[in-house]
């Protein structure tokens, strides 16, 4: 009985100084930064637009400092004075995508990227860091945040209508996802309604996330667009739409992206938010997902729901695609390069993979993934992150995204 008090004692004291700790720190708001990413393949640079304070904080309250995983770049906060690092947090972007086409080569571009922080209470500098696929930096850099600036945005007084659709049973410590409406016009909100409704039913079909309900709190954002349906460039289609969404991102004909994170963004301000899902009114195939910027997903096709909780995967867990091309080999990964994504190896470091899994419900090592057919293995034969056909995550899969849940619930 005396070595369980004194376990419960060191819990309580642990998360007494992780609020406190939070506490000390920042403010329940949130600091929205704004930025642009920019250059080709042959130099990157990163731009601060703007700042925003926005009331409320929906991210994490403990483990500040820590990741649930590496990602493709962190954003760091740290406390002026003592360059503590009180704040992080790390995501993948489509600028960093983008780098692996050939169009990079000869062409500079800009993309938006938007990052929450909690507010800080003091002067505080964040650094944002983007790294290659060899997991080294290529570009960073810091600037300082002072929290009494007068030209910080005031934003999210007035918010989006919105509906709950799912209350989470610990409001304090749960995982809020919004799901936002792109391409539905005011007559078609039921619609879009009924949509997120089926999108949810389809996510907590899966474990763990149906094991795991009841640590999830969704808002349905109800973002009405001038034109039904989103913009088709491939068949000089063009629609007004809340997000400008369109297919034909990077020149492929499937890919279905916003790069107006802006306007993503300012329609989620004030919001309960942290991990988004839009969900795009069209019957044609497509979506996309990216680490901590957010889940795309068309919704009228008949694979919308194993598409939805494919791409959620992506941006919730950066979990990696375990598919491949038989005809064309994607360089997304270096052979010589242990991948961070914890559902796709090179062997370079197989030990921090599943090898500890190996054997049981038929994982082991299946040569093809990560876009490669050499090279690169993934730990089953299938999976949700590798066909819609298959039913569920494999057990690797399971593993990293409930890891990734009980960080943030735990």
């Amino acid at each position: 009985m005396k070595k369980y008090l004194l376990l419960l004692t060191a819990i309580f004291a642990f998360h007494y100084a992780s609020a406190q700790n939070f506490e000390k720190y920042f403010t329940e708001a949130t600091l929205r930064l704004d930025y642009s990413f920019a250059g080709d393949i042959h130099g990157q640079s990163i731009y601060l637009d703007r700042l925003n304070t926005m009331p409320g904080w929906y991210g994490k309250h403990t483990r500040l400092a820590e990741l649930p995983m590496e990602g493709n770049g962190q954003v760091i906060v740290r406390d002026h004075r003592t360059q503590e690092v009180i704040y992080r947090n790390s995501f993948s972007t489509l600028f960093q995508e983008w780098l692996s086409y050939d169009e990079a080569k000869t062409v500079k571009r800009s993309f938006e990227n938007i990052f929450l922080v909690p507010m800080p209470k003091d002067t505080v500098d964040v650094t944002v860091r983007l790294c290659n696929n060899r997991r080294e930096v290529m570009a960073q850099m810091t600037h300082q945040v002072v929290p009494t600036d007068i030209l910080i945005r005031h934003i999210g007084e007035k918010t989006t209508p919105y509906e709950t659709l799912l209350a989470a049973k610990n409001p304090e410590k749960c995982i809020h996802i919004a799901f936002v409406a792109e391409g539905y016009t005011e007559a078609e909100m039921q619609t879009y309604i009924d949509d997120c409704k089926i999108a949810i039913d389809a996510l907590f079909a899966h474990e763990p996330f149906k094991s795991a309900k009841d640590r999830f709190n969704i808002v349905a954002l109800k973002s009405v667009s001038e034109d039904s349906g989103t913009s088709e460039p491939g068949n000089g289609i063009w629609k007004r739409t809340a997000l400008s969404s369109h297919f034909n991102t990077f020149y492929s004909d499937r890919y279905l992206t916003t790069l107006n994170l802006r306007d993503l963004h300012d329609v989620l301000a004030g919001t309960p938010y942290e991990h988004i899902i839009v969900l795009v009114n069209t019957e044609k195939y497509g979506g996309g997902g990216i680490l901590n910027s957010y889940n795309l997903s068309m919704t009228h096709h008949r694979l919308f729901r194993p598409v939805v909780v494919h791409e959620f995967g992506h941006s919730f867990a950066g979990l990696a695609d375990e598919y491949y091309y038989e005809a064309e080999d994607i360089p997304m990964y270096p052979h010589d390069i242990e991948p961070w994504e914890e559902n796709i190896t090179t062997k370079v470091n197989f030990d921090a993979k599943w090898k500890d899994l190996m054997g049981k419900e038929g994982v082991s090592l299946y040569e093809g993934g990560g876009y490669s057919a050499k090279g690169v293995w993934r730990p089953t034969p299938d999976c949700r992150m590798r066909t819609n056909e298959n039913p569920e995550f494999c057990p690797v899969c399971r593993r990293a995204l409930q890891r990734v849940i009980d960080f943030y619930t735990k």
